[in-house]
């Protein structure tokens, strides 16, 4: 797909040096985009129109910001989610695109919280990041989200994200539904640094989607 001309911020590629950081670039490609979905991780509670009902972060605050960046891969939607029902949102680094994504300024602890929760656990303590800081990779397991992933900085802050350990041609891609396409695309919208048109064409050409979803179907689920 040709990519418009956005606001985005550009990251800075690269290793992060220096002492464990307090704060972190959590990077959402997926339903966490959207500030609405993200505050339930963070402050518990049920999730509307679902069975889920999250423990919350040890510390409730909501991100000190948001931003939007563009990260170097793919995403795809792949394996059955039991939340929204149909495929889940999985970030591959190695394929080749680009991926729009929304960063959260929030604490390592709430990283380490939000990680946990991804995995269906209960927040129980922080992650040793030094690894996926100086390697830009690290597993903590073989889960779906256990593959830690650091593209590189914002404003001299490290991005972190999670993934699976399997690449985006391991797996079979599976439809999303239409509650996880409206949270992915609200979320890219609310960002700011692309417009409706854009979004809407990202989402629907995303593998998984693109065949089934329009980026005019992808637009009415948000009201454009």
């Amino acid at each position: 797909m040709t990519h418009p001309r956005t606001t985005a911020h550009t990251i800075a590629p690269g290793p992060f040096h220096g002492p464990a950081p307090e704060l972190v670039w959590y990077t959402s490609y997926g339903s966490n985009m959207f500030l609405e979905r993200l505050g339930h991780y963070i402050r518990g509670g049920p999730l509307p129109g679902t069975a889920r009902v999250y423990p919350g972060c040890r510390d409730r605050r909501l991100p000190v910001e948001s931003v939007a960046v563009e990260l170097p891969g793919v995403v795809y939607f792949a394996t059955e989610s039991p939340v929204w029902g149909g495929g889940r949102a999985f970030y591959d680094p190695d394929a080749d695109g680009l991926v729009y994504a929304r960063a959260h300024l929030v604490s390592a602890g709430q990283f380490a919280d939000i990680a946990a929760q991804e995995m269906y656990r209960e927040p129980t303590g922080d992650l040793d990041l030094a690894e996926v800081l100086a390697e830009g990779r690290a597993a903590l397991g073989g889960g779906r989200y256990e593959t830690l992933v650091c593209p590189g900085q914002v404003k001299g802050v490290p991005l972190l994200t999670f993934t699976a350990p399997w690449a985006l041609d391991d797996v079979p891609w599976t439809l999303p539904s239409a509650p996880y396409l409206r949270h992915l695309a609200s979320g890219l919208l609310e960002a700011g640094a692309w417009d409706l048109g854009a979004v809407a064409a990202y989402v629907a050409s995303r593998p998984g989607a693109a065949g089934y979803w329009s980026a005019r179907a992808v637009a009415a689920l948000i009201g454009g």
